[in-house]
C-alpha cells in the first residue's frame, strides 16, 4: 500500500471511530484527494462527497465563494480556500472538509505566486485552518504533496489537533 493509501486509511478509521464524514474541495489536485480516499474500501461510510473546481466560475457555482475574491486575491489565497471549505461543508453537510488551490506547474507561476506554491485549508464546523506550502519538483511531485499534505491535515483534525502543525 502506497503512502497515501496508508494515510486515507488511517483517515477512515479515524472519521469512523468519531462517526464523521469528510467533503474535499479541490482545485489543483484535480480530485486527487477524494482519489486516494475512495481507493479505500468502505470509504462510503466515512467520505461525503468530493468537488473539483478547476475554474473560478465552478468555485462561484458549486462552492460559493464570493467571485470578487477572485480579483482581489486570486484563486491561489487564503481567502479562496477557506471559503472553499466552507462551501463543501455548507453543501455536503460533512463535519470535516479540506480545501486546496495552487500553482503546480510547469506553467502560471509569478513572483509571488511561484509554481510549487499551494494554500490548504481545513474546517470542521467550528474552527478553520489555512496554510501555505511551497513544494518542489515537477507538476505530479506538487500534486502529490499537497495531496499527502491535504491528508495529514485532516488526520490532525480529525484528532482535536491543529492541522497546520507538522
Amino acid at each position: 500500500m502506497d503512502s497515501l493509501s496508508v494515510l486515507a486509511a488511517r483517515l477512515g478509521q479515524s472519521l469512523q471511530a468519531i462517526k464523521a464524514q469528510v467533503s474535499t474541495a479541490e482545485s489543483c489536485t484535480g480530485g486527487g484527494i477524494a482519489e486516494a480516499i475512495t481507493r479505500i474500501s468502505g470509504s462510503s461510510a466515512w467520505f461525503e462527497a468530493g468537488y473539483v473546481t478547476y475554474s473560478n466560475r465552478q468555485k462561484i457555482l458549486q462552492l460559493g465563494v464570493p467571485a470578487e475574491l477572485f480579483m482581489r486575491v486570486g484563486a491561489v489565497s487564503q481567502d479562496v480556500v477557506e471559503a472553499m471549505v466552507q462551501g463543501a461543508q455548507k453543501n455536503s453537510a460533512a463535519r470535516f472538509a479540506v480545501a486546496v488551490s495552487g500553482v503546480a506547474g510547469p506553467d502560471g507561476g509569478s513572483p509571488e505566486k511561484p509554481v510549487g506554491t499551494v494554500w490548504l485549508a481545513w474546517g470542521d464546523g467550528e474552527f478553520l485552518y489555512s496554510q501555505r506550502c511551497h513544494f518542489s519538483g515537477d507538476r505530479d511531485a506538487v500534486r502529490r504533496q499537497t495531496v499527502e499534505r491535504a491528508l495529514q491535515g485532516l488526520l490532525r483534525l480529525a484528532a482535536g489537533e491543529n492541522p497546520q502543525q507538522g
